[in-house]
């Protein structure tokens, strides 16, 4: 999400609490001119770093920092500029909460003695939370102290922070932001990580799919209905919904599948969808959800049952299969496919807070941070799966049987090679790099000792571990949020056939990659969505369509360009 983030001086309201921060001084020109300015006026950098700095104006630097540590209340922006374009670093101050920056929701926690503490969260453990206050300070409350918690999608940053300074100061403030680019010293090129994606002459075609009368509310999933011609589930986010949108002759149709309810507090909710094997015959399904339980969150992997004609849902009452408690309400991941081996695997993310400084990615005896792969047709006493007796980490002390991979920040999607049955991992990063991954049996792939191809931290580095690096990486000047895709199988003569389709969910570009024995071969930028790409999808012919989060699904059309 595009929001700079920010702590300041505001009024917040948190699930009845209340918090005074002060106030800023009335605005005299509009938000508008001030958005006019800034895009139509270049500012001095020099100036706008000044600003930032000022502790009696602006105290940017309170909350910030600019050098890749991110110790603050609010997230680091060294690389700010090659993040978002000067348009979204001017929205992000006008309009703060319109988009929160990942993990710096704000959180309000009341003790027992009545004290409120408001900030983002630095740590969360069974023990308590530390609180990353707007002046720097972090707050450990332990959790026998802890009466109500709260967490918001409101941001710390103050609404009408640019109201105090002239339309040259705002400018200038933009133009310090958009010059924080990722040092030279961090882009040196690595064979997995070219500085330079080449783009195809002609890109891709991107068709649109659905009819703008059955735009999509925050669609996050789309696939093909097993056993039922020319049908497609489409999952959204918040509103909890699965629809079926089926092709017909005459047109399409779009129905409901099943509403497991709204999800009230941001970008959050139902997550993705996995059809059983044989769901033509045994109409399983399986649903993976976010939720917040009296302010805890956790993800959920869940069982439901169709209706004869596949295309409903029964009305029998979903199945919990698998609770995974999260630390935070961020990467809590939300992919799930079923393998040709028959296997449900699980992608699940480190559930923060940002960094994982509690190592979840490297903890083997949780599920956070791992690709998960259960037997969802056998059940072990008291669960509605087992474990398949290949997996890696069977009878290991300390460690979760169902445990396939380890070292994953947050697998948010992810797919298998029709053809060699390889399992491709987009991997979101942290502060700097973008992975992807081919995903195998028992490796551990990193995070948070490695991001990337760069270590990024020694304090959860075991002696004799070994980590298996990703096939492809990538700094900001490309994206922020790396969304896995699929290898494209349909047509066996095209140039193509073979390469693996992904793309970034803010920068909106797509890639095309191939690989040999783990190392990048190619790399190219194939296209630009005309939305956010949030999912990919593939049809039972193999053609791969994208996700916009804005509500349009689109199908990848061919490309005069060859693939080279």
């Amino acid at each position: 999400m595009k929001s700079i983030g920010c702590v300041g001086f505001l009024l917040i309201t948190v699930g009845g609490f209340t918090a005074a921060f002060g106030a800023a001084p009335a605005t005299k020109p509009s938000a508008m001119e001030y958005q006019a300015f800034a895009m139509a006026h270049q500012g001095d950098v020099e100036r706008g770093e000044a600003l930032f700095l000022d502790e009696q104006r602006l105290g940017c630097g309170r909350c910030h920092t600019v050098d890749g540590k991110a110790s603050l209340a609010g997230p680091d922006l060294m690389s700010i500029g090659d993040k978002f374009g000067r348009r979204d670093l001017v929205e992000s101050i006008l309009a703060p909460s319109a988009t929160i920056a990942v993990g710096y929701s704000t959180t309000a926690i009341k003790t027992r003695s009545g004290e409120l503490i408001v900030g983002t969260i630095k740590e969360a453990s069974d023990q308590g939370v530390g609180i990353m206050q707007g002046d720097g300070t972090l707050v450990r409350i332990p959790a026998g102290q802890i009466v109500g918690r709260r967490t918001t999608d409101i941001s710390l940053m103050p609404e009408n922070l640019h109201a105090g300074l002239t339309l040259s100061e705002f400018a200038h403030l933009v133009e310090y932001l958009a010059s924080l680019k990722t040092p030279q010293s961090i882009t040196a090129s690595h064979h997995g990580m070219p500085t330079t994606i080449p783009a195809l002459a002609q890109p891709v075609a991107l068709i649109p799919f659905n009819a703008p009368e059955h735009k999509f509310e925050h669609p996050v999933w789309f696939g093909p209905v097993p056993g039922v011609a020319d049908a497609f589930a489409v999952v959204e986010h918040e509103s909890g919904k699965i629809w079926i949108l089926q092709k017909h002759a005459r047109g399409e149709s779009k129905t409901s599948f099943l509403e497991t309810g709204r999800f009230i507090t941001g970008t959050r909710g139902l997550l993705g969808i996995g059809f059983h094997p044989q769901y033509a015959s045994n109409r399983r399904y399986f649903i993976v959800k976010h939720f917040v339980e009296n302010g805890h969150f956790s993800t959920h992997v869940l069982e439901g049952q169709a209706s004869a004609d596949l295309l409903h849902d029964s009305g029998q009452p979903l199945r919990l299969v698998l609770k995974m408690d999260n630390s935070t309400n961020v990467h809590y991941g939300g992919g799930l496919q079923f393998g040709p081996d028959g296997f449900l695997y699980v992608g699940m993310g480190d559930t923060g807070p940002q960094q994982d400084p509690h190592g979840n990615g490297q903890n083997m005896s949780v599920l956070l941070g791992k690709m998960l792969r259960i037997d969802v047709d056998h059940q072990d006493e008291g669960k509605l799966y087992s474990i398949p007796k290949d997996n890696p980490f069977i009878g290991r002390e300390g460690i979760r049987p169902e445990i396939w991979a380890s070292g994953f920040r947050e697998p948010w999607r992810f797919s298998f090679d029709q053809l060699t049955g390889e399992l491709w991992v987009g991997d979101v990063g942290q502060d700097l790099f973008e992975e992807v991954d081919i995903a195998q049996r028992g490796r551990n792939y990193g995070w948070n000792v490695y991001e990337g191809f760069e270590r990024f931290s020694n304090k959860y580095l075991r002696e004799g571990e070994s980590f298996t690096p990703p096939i492809f990486a990538y700094n900001r000047k490309y994206g922020v949020s790396v969304t896995g895709g699929f290898v494209y199988r349909a047509q066996p003569k095209s140039s193509f056939y073979g390469v693996y389709i992904f793309g970034d969910y803010e920068s909106r570009r797509i890639f095309g990659l191939t690989q040999e024995k783990g190392t990048l071969k190619l790399i190219r930028q194939i296209g630009t969505s005309p939305q956010r790409i949030v999912s990919f999808g593939r049809d039972e012919a193999g053609e791969i369509y994208i996700v916009g989060y804005e509500g349009t699904i689109y199908r990848i059309g061919p490309s005069s360009s060859r693939f080279e």
